[in-house]
């Protein structure tokens, strides 16, 4: 049977009743999402979300965050982002060990026969990413322990350019050329997958594939001129499923979000329609 990891990422959940950006409200979103994880025909060995549980890092809100979280049976694995806080976030889940006591938000947990690597790149009160030499260097020696597993690398901030101007100039500012080195010397990293970028977005890196998924609320608008204007639009939201198949080859989806007219045979009564 395949292995399966779901992605969820940029979640931007607030207090309830409470408005992102003074529209939006993220927690139905949140919950269509879930609900749309429990019809899958395979349920996800586990959970993943890749940053921006919240808005504000508000207490408040990671107890809206759990009670939307509660009906999946699964592990989930929560990271922060830059809308997170590190220490609300352990205060708030204090069952997920994984998270630490203090310091970076850092882990490696088996999924199955797969390997999921979490690295912090949260810069506390800034937007932007980073990864100091100490990140960098947890990171070597897990992956010197991981040689025999294969990994999937998990990270809030992209370690790469998407042209989305406005985005890029709060990416990953330090650290992504260091971690594409060492990711291209550890070939059992099957995947950097990444949030903050409300997209799906796929690009070679350190001989692997790193990629971003959807938002399962709002979408960064794609313009890639460079002074293009930082939005938000309401396109279909979606979250990523990675699929480790019994031929050891992982696959990567993207699921929509909700429910959809269908399924349909593609014949009528054994016969196909023209």
């Amino acid at each position: 049977m395949n292995t399966l990891l779901a992605q969820l990422s940029d979640l931007h959940i607030r207090e309830p009743g409470r408005l992102a950006y003074g529209r939006l409200d993220t927690a139905p979103y949140l919950a269509q999402a879930v609900q749309t994880l429990l019809r899958l025909p395979q349920a996800p060995q586990a959970v993943v979300i890749t940053g921006d549980l919240t808005d504000f890092g508000r207490a408040a809100e990671y107890t809206h965050l759990a009670e939307l979280l509660a009906p999946l049976p699964m592990p989930v694995y929560l990271m922060p982002g830059n809308h997170d806080d590190r220490d609300q976030l352990r205060q708030s889940f204090p069952q997920h060990r994984y998270l630490g006591t203090e310091g970076f938000v850092q882990y490696s947990v088996a999924v199955g026969p797969l390997q999921l690597i979490a690295l912090d790149t949260v810069v506390p009160g800034a937007s932007h990413g980073s990864l100091c030499p100490q990140r960098l260097a947890w990171l070597a020696d897990e992956l010197e322990r991981q040689r025999e597993r294969p990994v999937i690398l998990a990270l809030h901030h992209p370690p790469f350019q998407t042209l989305i101007g406005h985005m890029d100039r709060i990416g990953l500012l330090q650290g992504a050329a260091e971690l594409e080195a060492l990711v291209a010397r550890h070939p059992q990293v099957q995947r950097v997958i990444c949030g903050h970028l409300h997209r799906s977005i796929q690009v070679r890196f350190g001989g692997t594939l790193a990629q971003t998924v959807p938002s399962p609320a709002h979408q960064v608008c794609l313009d890639l001129a460079p002074d293009a204007a930082s939005a938000w639009t309401l396109e279909p939201p979606g979250f990523g499923l990675h699929a480790w198949s019994e031929a050891g080859v992982l696959v990567s989806h993207t699921v929509a979000c909700g429910s959809h007219p269908g399924p349909y045979p593609f014949h009528d009564g054994g016969q196909l329609i023209d």
